[in-house]
């Protein structure tokens, strides 16, 4: 998990500073958001997961 978040972010920074050294500001903003997203529902899925466990855990 940590190294699939570490490789987006690796991606989405190359990808941020390819579009701003073309002038295209705008995409490399909606890059970064895209990524921001990506990451945070790959985190919700975890928590939601650990929700669950520990609601089968104390059979709640």
């Amino acid at each position: 998990m940590i190294f699939k978040i570490a490789a987006i972010g690796i991606i989405v920074a190359v990808l941020n500073q390819l579009l701003i050294r073309s002038g295209r500001e705008d995409q490399a903003m909606l890059t970064t958001l895209a990524g921001l997203i990506v990451v945070l529902f790959m985190v919700l899925n975890q928590v939601k997961e650990l929700f669950d466990l520990i609601k089968n855990l104390f059979e709640l």
